[in-house]
């Protein structure tokens, strides 16, 4: 009898612990993301949902292939798979994006003077790159390149960049070449006023805004420097209920789910354990 009652009791002890070890594993996470501050009694599990990436590309319609110009910005725009951010690149390096919507897209890029091979390439929301475009050739015949010897442009990191309204959002831009001074111009989208800072030198410049109202916005950065050359830079700006800090487009997509099962099951489980051993008491008591 003592063997029995004493097995009991180790059983319904390692019980116990087997749900106090459970309930403590998981950190405790609210269940509605709006409100971050951890609920009394929840349980939440926090990863990245995988998938694959886009299979399908953008094309380049515009401009042809073998186009020579003699100023900037030019429009390049196509076919792209819908909602997918579009990057352009020139000569390998990034120098505009935009979201392809309805099955198009259009944006203003700047080129480099000379031979500029463009590529389009669309990225999904966890920054993964579909195939690259067609590559179309344009050379870019600048006279003040001739002229100074320089050429001033505007490249950045991040080809979408994004933080909640009411959060003010940091966007560095790389300006390089030209001769300074050097003047900013960012028109951040939304109808607000085109915002200007000015620069001794070329670096990495740092520029920041706060949008009111969530949404997609275009953003267009243009640089001038002293001997009034321009550089052009159209982005992706965000103002969403979460930061999305997009490097060249990148984004991590996370999810908080508040998993209640283990309170759900084990309680009702060790309640009946202590009845079951309440029982068993009494009747090893009375049963002679």
């Amino acid at each position: 009898m003592r063997k029995g009652r004493k097995g009991g009791r180790i059983a319904l002890t390692a019980f116990v612990g087997l749900f106090l070890a459970i309930s403590s594993t998981f950190p405790a996470s609210a269940a509605n993301p709006a409100n971050p501050t951890p609920q009394s009694g929840s349980i939440g599990l926090e990863g990245t949902i995988s998938s694959a990436p886009p299979k399908s590309g953008a094309t380049i319609t515009v401009p042809g292939s073998g186009t020579a110009v003699t100023s900037t910005p030019v429009t390049v725009s196509g076919l792209c798979p819908n909602g997918l951010l579009v990057k352009i690149f020139s000569n390998g390096i990034f120098v505009g994006s935009t979201v392809c919507s309805g099955g198009t897209y259009s944006l203003k890029v700047d080129l480099f003077a000379g031979r500029n091979d463009l590529v389009a390439r669309v990225y999904d929301a966890l920054d993964q790159p579909g195939p690259d475009s067609n590559t179309v050739t344009v050379t870019f015949n600048d006279a003040q390149f001739l002229r100074f010897g320089t050429q001033l442009s505007l490249s950045s990191p991040y080809g979408e960049r994004g933080a909640p309204p009411g959060t003010e959002l940091d966007w560095p831009v790389l300006l390089s070449g030209g001769v300074g001074p050097y003047a900013i111009s960012t028109d951040w989208g939304g109808g607000t006023s085109a915002e200007l800072v000015s620069a001794s030198f070329a670096g990495t410049i740092t520029l920041k805004h706060t949008y009111k109202t969530a949404g997609l916005y275009t953003v267009v950065v243009k640089a001038t420097d002293k001997n009034g050359a321009a550089a052009f830079l159209q982005l992706v700006g965000q103002a969403t209920g979460a930061v999305q800090n997009n490097k060249s487009g990148g984004n991590t997509n996370v999810q908080t789910r508040v998993v209640w099962w283990p309170t759900a099951v084990m309680l009702p489980l060790m309640l009946v354990s202590f009845w079951l051993g309440g029982r068993y008491q009494l009747h090893r008591r009375y049963t002679p």
